[in-house]
């Protein structure tokens, strides 16, 4: 073989490798796009659809969720909203927002609120925003109710021999604190703050579910109830799962033949891929929640990093 044929041969090569790379690049670009089709945020929401959000965790001030919310609202496509709802609840305030988003979406088309496994206490809250509460025969809801707690180390300090001296401008200043017993009228004060919160969460479900204020009083107790207690008691308005949901959908004028697409909480930027797989793993494989929590609920951090008044339900605890 002379020379010229050696040189067209690995100029063949090298033509055949590049193009062997652009369409392997293509093709890992059309999957991507296939993926983010099939699995994005808002998936299939170029058509018309019945949008569907789940909530669950605890309930803070999600930006983002808020974000999604206004953006369902604004959606010609999304036609109604579904409101899954598995939490035991979260801070109050994180609670009033994300309730008063999903109404201003309530505004524009029926919104049904799908109570699964536990939606209490905020949860609830959030859940009394829909048009109709659909709920399981044995989930668990209720836990009408506002609780403020506080660590105490006075007693570990005093342990160590170390003491902590204060300045204040007035008695009620940084009050209460951790590191010495609330004074009778810091108590008092935070028992106010929380009565006022509790008498706003009271007169939301009076309000939201037509019933007299005397009636959700006796309610209101920080007491559980099974779905079908919370029937008795009118607290939701069915007992059934998804195809209960597209029939009530479909009396509001909504055909049971539109798709339901998930809007997805959105992923961060593709720059960092890895980490965001890996956060995707984490929160797919329940890591985070059997790892985290329980590291966090040795020091009573899981308290701390809620700010404000909290509305939660916690399983096993006083």
């Amino acid at each position: 073989m002379d020379q010229m044929a050696i040189a067209d041969r690995r100029n063949l090569r090298r033509k055949l490798s590049f193009w062997r790379i652009v369409a392997l690049v293509f093709l890992v670009g059309i999957g991507f796009a296939l993926y983010r089709t099939a699995f994005g945020e808002g998936a299939g929401s170029a058509v018309p659809h019945v949008a569907r959000i789940e909530i669950s965790g605890l309930i803070t001030d999600d930006k983002e969720l808020l974000e999604r919310l206004e953006r369902i609202a604004e959606s010609d496509r999304a036609k109604a909203l579904v409101v899954s709802i598995s939490s035991p609840g979260g801070t109050t305030y994180g609670g009033e927002r994300i309730f008063k988003a999903i109404r201003k979406v309530a505004e524009k088309k029926p919104v049904v609120s799908d109570i699964r496994t536990l939606a209490a206490s905020a949860g609830y809250m959030i859940a009394t925003a829909g048009d109709q509460i659909v709920a399981g025969e044995s989930s668990i809801t209720g836990s009408i109710g506002v609780i403020f707690q506080y660590p105490q180390v006075d007693e570990v300090m005093k342990k160590v021999g170390v003491s902590l001296e204060e300045i204040k401008s007035a008695p009620l200043k940084a009050e209460p604190s951790p590191f010495h017993p609330a004074s009778e009228e810091a108590k008092t004060m935070i028992r106010n703050m929380v009565m006022d919160s509790y008498a706003w969460f009271v007169d939301l479900v009076a309000d939201r579910r037509k019933l007299p204020r005397d009636e959700v009083l006796k309610l209101a107790d920080g007491a559980i109830f099974t779905g079908r207690q919370a029937l008795t008691a009118k607290l939701v308005d069915k007992l059934g799962g998804d195809e209960d949901i597209r029939v009530y959908l479909e009396s509001r004028g909504v055909s049971k033949d539109l798709p339901v697409v998930d809007w997805k909480e959105r992923n961060s930027s593709s720059s960092f891929w890895l980490a965001s797989m890996l956060g995707q793993f984490v929160k797919q494989t329940g890591l985070g929640e059997a790892i985290a929590p329980d590291m966090l609920r040795i020091f009573g951090a899981d308290k701390l990093f809620l700010d404000g008044l909290v509305s939660v339900w916690q399983v096993g605890r006083g």
